[in-house]
């Protein structure tokens, strides 16, 4: 997924969706995950996120 992927999510509340800049996310996650615990390792290699 490229860096600046967004996607659009309904929010309660909110009349237009917001955009959740998924593509920095996930490139952020990659070059930290030195640094996340192992349950949050887990869980992204749970949703699919092979590199976790």
């Amino acid at each position: 997924m490229p860096r600046g992927h967004g996607e659009p999510i309904a929010v309660d509340g909110e009349l237009e969706p917001v955009t959740v800049k998924l593509g920095v996310w996930v490139s952020d996650t990659k070059s930290r995950r030195d640094k996340l615990a192992q349950e949050q390792l887990d869980d992204l290699r749970e949703l699919g996120m092979d590199w976790a």
